[in-house]
């Protein structure tokens, strides 16, 4: 079984990962070097709990985004995803006249526009 981790632990390695995520590695005794020189931190143990923890953060962050960590890497991609734009559009008027509605689905959508414009 494991050890709970304390408030102390999780905020010094969010910390750490966001300002020193391209150093931090998967190993433990590599993130434990890391730690003594970029944080001042009082005792072994407790640097060891960070480096633990940092350790096991990362894995998470391989997987796919950690909640209470914003990583620059993170955030492009977000944003990339959320600007995507198709190459061909499914509303460009090309297309629309390519696409094929049968008569029940056209009845309906010929119904919503009327009773729209009649309200406007």
């Amino acid at each position: 079984m494991s050890r709970v981790r304390t408030k102390t632990v999780k905020k010094a390695s969010r910390v750490i990962i966001e300002k020193y995520y391209t150093k931090i590695t998967h190993d433990f005794h590599t993130n434990k070097r890391i730690c003594d020189e970029v944080a001042i931190i009082g005792s072994k143990q407790l640097r060891n709990k960070i480096a633990g923890y940092i350790t096991h953060l990362m894995k998470r962050i391989e997987k796919g985004p950690v909640r209470g960590i914003s990583i620059k890497l993170q955030e492009e991609e977000r944003e990339r995803r959320d600007n995507y734009m198709p190459e061909i559009s499914v509303v460009s008027p090309s297309v629309i006249g390519q696409v094929k509605v049968d008569p029940v689905t056209k009845s309906m959508l010929e119904a919503m526009v009327s009773s729209l414009t009649t309200f406007i």
